[in-house]
């Protein structure tokens, strides 16, 4: 259950600050200001100070200058609360510098409770569906498809971490011409050969069908335009394509030939899929199929149509009239009655919002599709489903390569298990070059390698803005320095290690700190850090972005690896200060190894 306000407060520094700000407020001015009204920031490393308040907001009933309004807040904060030491005021920014005995009180707070700033927990608990995946039947999984899935899982374990109910779900794309294409390659050119009967991983042995027919269909293409057809009329005139239109047809008619086949292809790809999900660390509670959810998307259509909300033409293809919002005309069925892809994402989001009762449905699509969203959500506007409203896409960048962008139709993509392999085999050289291992027993270390492996794949990719495009390199992603995956896995055995030796040397561990310890500049910057976890969490669930939580964890390791460089822990003489830096240790530690989770990487103990 997610924790109430006063538990909150206690625990979260943003809201601590922003109530004393509203306290001063009240006090000086006489007016109730909200929380959510007062702008709250770190300080900027070229000015003094913890956190900043930005003041302008405030001259509306302070009704005096920006400097004079911060001094006054200021002098308040520092001479009525434990929180605020000093503060200073550059134009209409108050920076505020925290009270040394306040740091002590909170960490001990955290400690005490075993909060370690493990604590992020929402009062506004809402039911969240995310689906993320979606792959087509016809090919198997490959990088682009990798992001999706990171972005996907990440997202649906920050969420959770606000204190949401969240539903991960697939949505397999099974049905549709670009399944057919594939069906008729293997009916044409397949042999009867199977994956069984040929050693190839079944979603990898049904993509080269499709990227088969590809090959034939663009060879027919350019023997109608050598004969003077135009490319755009020889494209729809190609035998190959009219034939798997056909197989679409009768695919949509039940035709029993037609759909077991389908199946027995079907049957195959989710086979590969499931291997490559379970060495990738993914899974769903739910998995919809479109060749189920169209079906409902098409009476949702056919109501619609009754109700005069969509438009047939003379063909008999069925649309939805955007114009009056500035859009054009969508279609929703074919003139042969045949649905197209919106179809059965009206019906899924219908059966998703009725099964679920849902707050909101993600989705986690690629951001050439935000077009499609737009127009799903006002669509179902148009048919009178107010949840509509509740639809987010989380649109993301596409993942490039040094060598340019991915063809899967050519067959020209960076394959999902084939790159996984290449990182753990990069990962077993690079360990054994350093030695770390070398009295694991093979399978430990084998077990290290994957772990390094994925760590740095997954960090690589979700360490950048969901929004934006990124090039990934394989042989940068796997370095053991910088911001990398490898080094905050290294990071975390580090702090492993150092507790080790406490222990091993009878070094116990009072779980409080002493009143009377004056911290170093680098230990407040790693307490600062540790006491704004809350904040962190908060704003990677409200954003969508596990890049948030990636960038915060490297901004830790990097501060903690630096306070390791430059003071004795385990050599420290004066026991208070060396208990209080294996407490801290210990809650970096444990920090660095929830936000790993939150990512989906695996921390080893030891590299």
């Amino acid at each position: 259950m997610p924790i109430q306000n006063k538990e909150l407060t206690k625990m979260n520094i943003e809201l601590i600050i922003k109530e004393e700000v509203a306290k001063a407020i009240k006090e000086i001015y006489e007016y109730d200001i909200k929380i959510d009204e007062i702008q709250f920031q770190k300080t900027r490393r070229d000015f003094k100070g913890n956190y900043t308040i930005v003041v302008f907001p405030f001259l509306r009933f302070s009704k005096k200058s920006p400097e004079q309004t911060g001094n006054e807040i200021g002098l308040y904060l520092k001479n009525n609360t434990n929180v605020i030491n000093d503060y200073n005021v550059i134009k209409g920014f108050l920076n505020l510098i925290i009270d040394t005995k306040f740091w002590i009180d909170h960490l001990n707070y955290l400690f005490k409770h075993k909060k370690y700033g493990i604590y992020s927990l929402s009062e506004d608990r809402q039911k969240i569906m995310i689906e993320f995946s979606s792959p087509n039947t016809n090919k198997p999984l490959h990088l682009g498809h990798i992001r999706n899935n990171l972005l996907g899982h990440s997202v649906a374990e920050i969420l959770k971490a606000n204190g949401h109910d969240v539903t991960k779900v697939n949505l397999i794309n099974d049905r549709g011409i670009h399944i057919c294409k594939s069906m008729l390659a293997w009916k044409k050119w397949g042999e009867n050969k199977t994956p069984e009967k040929t050693g190839i991983k079944g979603d990898k042995f049904v993509g080269d069908y499709y990227v088969k027919f590809n090959m034939e269909f663009n060879e027919q293409v350019n023997q109608l335009i050598n004969k003077g057809i135009d490319k755009n009329k020889a494209e729809k005139e190609a035998q190959l394509l009219k034939e798997a239109q056909d197989i679409l047809r009768k695919w949509e008619s039940n035709d029993k030939e037609v759909f077991d086949l389908w199946n027995m292809m079907n049957n195959w790809v989710y086979k590969g899929f499931d291997i490559t999900y379970k060495n990738l660390g993914i899974n769903f509670d739910k998995i919809y199929y479109e060749s189920e959810t169209y079906k409902l998307g098409k009476k949702i259509v056919e109501k619609g149509l009754e109700d005069g909300v969509l438009l047939k033409k003379e063909d008999g293809s069925v649309w939805a009239n955007l114009t009056d919002v500035g859009l054009d005309e969508k279609l929703l069925l074919r003139a042969d009655g045949t649905s197209v892809y919106i179809t059965q994402d009206l019906g899924t989001a219908h059966q998703r919002f009725s099964e679920f009762d849902l707050n909101e449905s993600i989705y986690v699509v690629g951001n050439e599709q935000n077009y499609h969203f737009q127009i799903l959500k006002l669509i179902l506007k148009k048919l009178g489903y107010n949840w509509a409203e509740n639809i987010n896409h989380l649109s993301y960048g596409m993942v490039e390569l040094p060598s340019g962008k991915m063809k899967s139709r050519e067959g020209k993509v960076v394959d999902a298990d084939d790159l996984m392999q290449e990182m753990i085999d990069t990962a077993r050289e690079m360990s054994s070059e350093l030695g770390k291992l070398e009295d694991y027993s093979k399978e430990e270390a084998e077990k290290v390698y994957k772990i390094i492996a994925l760590g740095a794949l997954k960090y690589f990719i979700l360490k950048v803005d969901p929004k934006k495009n990124m090039m990934f390199d394989p042989k940068e992603s796997i370095d053991f320095n910088g911001n990398t995956g490898p080094f905050i896995q290294y990071t975390h055995a580090r702090i492993k290690s150092v507790l080790k030796k406490a222990e091993e040397n009878k070094i116990k561990i009072i779980n409080e700190i002493s009143k009377n310890i004056d911290f170093n500049e680098k230990e407040i910057d790693i307490i600062r850090l540790i006491c704004e976890f809350p904040m962190v969490i908060k704003e990677a669930g409200n954003t969508y972005s596990p890049a948030v939580i990636a960038n915060y964890v490297y901004e830790l390791v990097k501060e903690y690896n630096q306070f390791y460089h430059d003071y004795s822990i385990l050599k420290e003489p004066d026991d208070d200060k060396r208990n209080f830096r294996l407490l801290l240790s210990d809650s970096c530690g444990k920090i660095i190894l929830y936000t790993l989770n939150l990512l989906g990487i695996e921390a080893p103990d030891r590299m």
